[in-house]
């Protein structure tokens, strides 16, 4: 079986070193580079299946190479970083990053995420059954059960919760949701999207302050829990 690919763009040599034993031992094969004009080479000559990528590079840092990357391929991004400030992940995401984690992280996460990352490559288009613990939501028939009693939402509420499925397990911003749902223009009504979300989560969530489903990035947005 041929081995998922994985690129590494970070300058930190000692960083780039534990990513590559962690991802050596998962079986993944690794290759790495220090800058982001080197990173846009590589992804063009060995065709990564994935990008782990820092945002403080030299050169033309981790934003700008995000978004000359996504001119021309969905290959994932999967942002690393000690910046772990709000703007900063917004930022990334918004450039078109898949997910985002902060320095220091541990490799069960990573992992994970390099996985739900790898399942949007292959199933791009969701199934038109989604499962999770006692949550089924039939996107066919606009069905949506928990425990096996249907539930009412209202016309937006499902549609937030369709597309949480549609990038189920990826972090989403208030304004990627909110243009999604919404349409452009809509970008600043987050105080709108907050009551909406509330609503939603009070019909799926057993516990709202202590969600299973649908979780809070704060000042970032939500995302969809799934088995990595």
């Amino acid at each position: 079986m041929q081995k998922t690919r994985v690129l590494i763009v970070d300058d930190e040599y000692a960083i780039r070193r534990f990513l590559r034993t962690a991802l050596d031992a998962h079986s993944y094969e690794v290759h790495e580079t220090a800058t982001g004009e080197d990173a846009i080479i590589q992804t063009i000559n060995i065709r990564p299946d994935l990008i782990i990528l820092d945002l403080g590079l030299p050169g033309i840092d981790g934003i700008e190479v995000t978004k000359r990357l996504r001119e021309w391929t969905q290959t994932p991004i999967i942002i690393l970083s000690v910046q772990d400030q709000d703007n900063d992940k917004i930022t990334a995401l918004d450039a078109g990053a898949d997910d985002y984690l902060t320095k220091p992280f541990s490799v069960g996460e990573l992992t994970a995420r390099l996985r739900v990352a790898m399942r949007h490559v292959h199933h791009e288009e969701p199934e038109h059954l989604f499962v999770s613990g006692k949550l089924r939501v039939d996107l066919a028939a606009r069905i949506v059960t928990y425990a096996g009693n249907e539930i009412q939402l209202t016309p937006t509420e499902y549609d937030l919760l369709k597309v949480l499925i549609q990038h189920a397990g990826r972090v989403l911003t208030h304004q990627q949701l909110l243009k999604e749902v919404r349409g452009t223009g809509y970008q600043t009504e987050t105080h709108l999207l907050r009551v909406h979300m509330s609503n939603l989560r009070r019909k799926i969530e057993v516990d709202t302050s202590n969600p299973q489903y649908i979780l809070t990035e704060s000042g970032v947005g939500y995302r969809l829990m799934v088995d990595a």
